[in-house]
């Protein structure tokens, strides 16, 4: 006896599919677990944070509500505000090396020469590094006994440099290692950016016998300035969070030379166990980030 298998013709076999609903509930089931993700590991924490800075603690313990107390709190404090301006003083200083190095370097490496592949990869050693071993390998290196920097200075004559013990120095050592660090980034950012640019406008740049700094200043920087924004954007927001190698390095030392809000944070919350005005504090940060950030968007739309 032969059994006859009659198979639905594809159409068919949608309109079913549709009659269930899965064709319609389908991509939210894909989304789903990120969707899971991103409430466990940003949004929670951010309410919570909101609610922790409406509080006053005591041994771990919320006692009462403070309302925006640990906002005007924040407005007040002489500290809070001292980390405030050294940090903007770090982030402005790295994001300046670092894009002007970043875009040097990615001008040299843009011609397709002898060896440019290995002089690529070799600059971006720095990045791949953990920042904590960055921040330790700074540490012996800026060492006043036995470090890499008192050994030169000695076989030349000098005085071994004071580098961890003076505020200056301190500081400096700090934006020279977050340039050695980073620059990377700005590198291969800019890099990307500019072997998308068009072939045309420079082919018709040298035709009409523009230099390389003509074309660099009529062609190549305004085209790439997009690629820039995202670049400081993107450098911006992460400098203004920088915590790893500042805490291996400097502890926010000598003084408050080196004092970070992500270092004043840190020692407000866990030295001082005032959880209420730490998240506050950072709170305060995160807005700050969220509306450069904005901005950047709003600028890089209306050049577009």
């Amino acid at each position: 006896m032969v059994t006859q298998v009659t198979v639905a013709p594809r159409g068919s076999r949608r309109r079913i599919f549709g009659e269930t609903g899965l064709d319609s509930i389908l991509p939210y089931l894909l989304l789903a677990p990120t969707v899971v993700l991103v409430l466990a590991v940003l949004v929670y924490p951010l309410i919570e944070g909101v609610r922790t800075s409406t509080g006053f603690y005591r041994f771990g313990r919320r006692l009462r509500d403070v309302g925006l107390d640990n906002y005007v709190q924040a407005l007040h404090d002489p500290a809070f505000l001292g980390s405030v301006v050294t940090t903007l003083e770090f982030v402005a200083a790295v994001v300046i090396l670092e894009t002007a190095l970043g875009l040097a370097l990615a001008l040299l490496c843009a011609r397709e020469v002898r060896f440019v592949r290995a002089v690529r990869g070799s600059l971006i050693l720095p990045m791949i590094v953990t920042p904590v071993v960055v921040g330790i390998i700074f540490r012996l290196i800026y060492a006043s006994d036995v470090g890499l920097v008192a050994t030169l200075a000695r076989s030349v004559g000098l005085a071994p440099p004071e580098i961890l013990g003076r505020p200056n120095a301190a500081f400096a050592g700090l934006v020279f290692l977050d340039v050695w660090e980073w620059t990377p980034l700005m590198f291969l950012i800019l890099l990307a950016g500019i072997q998308s640019l068009p072939v045309e406008p420079f082919e018709a740049a040298k035709v009409d016998g523009a230099g390389a700094w003509r074309t660099f200043v009529d062609h190549t920087l305004p085209m790439l300035r997009p690629t820039i924004l995202v670049a400081v954007t993107l450098r911006s927001i992460d400098a203004l969070t920088t915590f790893d190698q500042v805490y291996v390095l400097t502890r926010g030392g000598p003084g408050t030379a080196t004092q970070l809000i992500s270092i004043y944070g840190y020692q407000t919350f866990f030295q001082f166990q005032q959880f209420g005005y730490a998240a506050a504090l950072l709170i305060m940060v995160a807005l700050v980030v969220i509306a450069a950030a904005g901005l950047a968007v709003g600028l890089m739309r209306r050049r577009r």
